[in-house]
């Protein structure tokens, strides 16, 4: 089977960093891409670098996707993707728009496309039960993943998941299921899951 690579599309607190370590947990080649940041906020889970470098990777035309949230700016890089695939893993992205699911995509790889979901009472609930200092901003950004999903209703994705209805284990086993089925893309009912 052609390599592979998992998008965790989703709000904040959807579980996407709590499926991510489950997925490590099941497989050892599971692994989180570490996208690169420049800005405050977060450090783990991130290459640490500066604006100037990101500019300079979009320049190159070495960066797939490129982003701004959190006062800070983000960008997943086609070395660094190459890097982990090289390496015999399976990069495991967070995403946040389709914008960027799509552009990512692009990357030569059998692509999982997973919409993870919940509504956005749980995600205040996690944000503050973790200690998140930035609530009120992490709460706009998931009303911005709503409108972002019912903007791009018809988007195709292999597998959507409610993550206020099982655990980060039993999401990380249907991942890994369907990573070895290899389901189509297909268009979900999204107006009916946001709503």
């Amino acid at each position: 089977m052609s390599p592979a690579g998992i998008i965790l599309y989703g709000p904040p607190g959807a579980g996407k960093d709590t499926v991510a370590a489950e997925l490590t947990q099941l497989r050892g080649e599971f692994a989180l891409f570490e996208r690169l940041k420049a800005g405050p906020g977060r450090t783990t889970g991130y290459r640490l670098t500066s604006r100037e470098h990101i500019a300079r990777l979009v320049e190159a035309g070495e960066v797939l996707y490129r982003n701004s949230r959190y006062n800070a700016e983000y960008a997943i890089d086609r070395p660094g993707l190459a890097e982990v695939v090289i390496s015999g893993r399976i990069p495991v992205l967070h995403m946040g728009q389709v914008v960027g699911a799509r552009a990512v995509e692009t990357f030569p790889l059998r692509w999982l496309k997973v919409l993870l979901w919940c509504p956005r009472e749980v995600t205040e609930d996690r944000c503050i039960q973790r200690g998140d200092k930035d609530v009120e901003a992490r709460l706009k950004v998931w009303d911005e993943t709503r409108e972002d999903l019912l903007a791009n209703a018809t988007e195709p994705w292999s597998l959507v998941i409610e993550t206020h209805h099982c655990s980060a284990a039993e999401t990380a086993k249907a991942i890994t299921e369907a990573l070895e089925d290899n389901p189509a893309a297909v268009v979900r009912d999204i107006p009916g899951l946001v709503s």
